[in-house]
């Protein structure tokens, strides 16, 4: 049964879960229909996870909200046809013999399916079920060739030229003296043809012909015939009635269209939400012939998936810088999250709690990644085994089998320093306060020793740690003042910290790093800055 709790979450996925209710008061349906689409020319990549994951986020919403059973179809476009050759596939010169077929009749370059389509389909499915999403795989060739189409193309042929009179002020002179919704497939060469139609007649025979000459007739039906790619988002949503779809802000004009086209066969469209498109660090529209981006193998490589659901969760409608730079922060941002929700596991507005719907979130490990990869710094070290040596300095009972969520973090943080971290590192050497700063914190860590390790590993240690890199910083062009008027320290002495020991700008609270590598293997850190100087 719904919740009245549910109806004052002001999180995205309930708003939009509030705008398909009210869809369905509207229409007096009893079940929700979700719907994602995929084009099967390229194989699933970081966009097809995250209209996935944030569909499935306002599924969730909607049926907490109102207790109403619904379902999400991932729908594959694959009986368009194959437009060019793939960059990334291998037997390019056997597709190229098949430009222009649907690709459900392309032959499979890989040699492991059917068809090109039916591989890209099965990557897709597998891709999904990794993740352990929840949806109802779709082919847009099983669709049209069933029959499961066959009334609403009989109704865009009765209705053809109130669908092209959608499109025509959007097309070219000569582009619009020849559109039609229609796509037929050549019976002979079988491939998807572009031709005007001679006649579209109320029986829905299309009449056309080919660049051969010859004339033909085609039904709309039975897979004969697909419709283009405006026209054939409405009509999937006329035939199905999908309820909610959400798009990239690059087919806002296509969301318009095909909306028109939606009404003039006679349905409502479905309630839609535009997302923003993902930029690099440079604020630069990401591109795959650029190469300017994260593939979703590349980011898994670095961060556990529910770091990756993390980052696509907040404001859906507002652009994203998509590099290697976001991942530590998400993960971290999703340890946080998750440690949150199990504090307060009905805190739906939290993104942990739409990333764990179907369970707990695991207990927290010991420390940050962030300060795994201040560790994997200091050891210059990509081999999980020396960082787990380093934790177990602090973490004696922690091992691989005991602590599996450390150990998947201890992995990503060697990948990511090896790629990312090492290469990049340039150390300096300090100045002469920097110098008087350093000798001043190896001597209190030496001088507090005996008392930070009679603390119990933990958070007084670190905080008691912490508060020593603060002494040490609390003289000369480092000391500023507090609000309350105490004596403070200012942010260039923990980048010197961290420009002069790691080679890097910044990084998480110092104390933090120096409670799990040791207080002597910090001391010794500091005093071979010092003998470097």
């Amino acid at each position: 049964m719904p919740d009245a709790a549910f109806e004052t979450i002001p999180a995205w996925p309930f708003a939009e879960a509030r705008r398909v209710r009210e869809r369905l008061l509207a229409s007096g349906k009893k079940e929700a229909l979700f719907e994602t689409g995929y084009g099967p020319s390229g194989l699933p990549h970081i966009g097809t996870f995250g209209e996935v994951a944030r569909t499935s986020w306002v599924r969730r919403a909607f049926s907490l909200l109102t207790g109403m059973p619904s379902r999400l179809i991932a729908f594959s476009d694959d009986m368009d046809g194959l437009r060019k050759v793939p960059d990334n596939v291998p037997n390019g010169d056997v597709l190229r013999q098949h430009i222009g077929k649907r690709l459900t009749e392309v032959p499979d370059p890989f040699g492991t399916h059917p068809s090109f389509g039916a591989h890209n389909n099965a990557r897709l499915r597998a891709f999904l079920d990794a993740f352990g999403f929840e949806y109802e795989f779709a082919s847009s060739t099983d669709y049209y060739t069933s029959g499961r189409f066959d009334a609403a193309l009989l109704r865009m042929a009765a209705l053809h030229e109130e669908v092209r009179e959608v499109i025509l002020p959007t097309l070219g002179a000569e582009r619009r003296a020849t559109y039609s919704p229609f796509l037929p497939i050549h019976p002979e060469t079988r491939v998807v043809m572009q031709v005007p139609m001679e006649e579209v007649r109320a029986d829905g025979t299309l009449v056309w012909t080919d660049d051969e000459g010859k004339r033909w007739e085609t039904p709309v039906t039975g897979g004969h015939c697909k419709a283009q790619w405006k026209a054939d988002w409405a009509l999937r949503w006329y035939a199905l009635g999908v309820d909610y779809e959400m798009s990239g802000k690059d087919l806002i004009d296509s969301v318009k269209l095909s909306s028109a086209i939606c009404r003039v066969l006679g349905a409502e469209p479905p309630v839609t939400l535009t997302y923003e498109m993902f930029n690099d660090e440079h604020g630069q529209k990401i591109s795959k012939s650029k190469g300017n981006g994260l593939t979703i193998e590349q980011w898994l490589d670095y961060g556990p998936p529910e770091s990756l659901a993390q980052f696509m969760f907040p404001s859906p409608g507002s652009a994203k810088r998509l590099h290697k730079g976001v991942i530590p922060r998400a993960v971290d941002d999703w340890l946080g999250n998750a440690e949150k929700l199990r504090a307060n596991p009905d805190d739906a507005t939290n993104p942990a709690w739409y990333i764990h719907a179907q369970g707990a979130p695991p207990a927290p490990p010991p420390v940050s990644f962030a300060t795994l990869l201040n560790l994997a710094g200091i050891a210059n070290t990509d081999d999980p085994a020396r960082l787990w040596a380093y934790l177990r300095k602090y973490y004696p009972e922690a091992t691989p089998e005991s602590e599996p969520l450390l150990d998947r973090l201890v992995r990503h943080a060697c990948a990511y320093w090896r790629d990312f971290i090492a290469p990049e590192r340039r150390f300096r050497d300090p100045t002469p306060d920097e110098v008087e700063g350093l000798r001043r914190l190896a001597a209190l860590l030496r001088e507090r020793e005996v008392e930070l390790l009679a603390m119990p590993p933990g958070p007084e240690r670190e905080k008691a740690l912490q508060d020593t890199v603060y002494d040490a910083g609390r003289f000369g062009p480092f000391l500023t003042k507090n609000k309350d008027g105490s004596d403070g320290v200012g942010r260039a002495w923990f980048q010197a910290l961290y420009e002069v020991l790691l080679g890097k700008s910044e990084g998480p609270r110092f104390g933090g790093t120096v409670a799990v590598m040791g207080i002597e293997e910090a001391v010794r850190l500091v005093e071979g800055a010092l003998a470097r100087a």
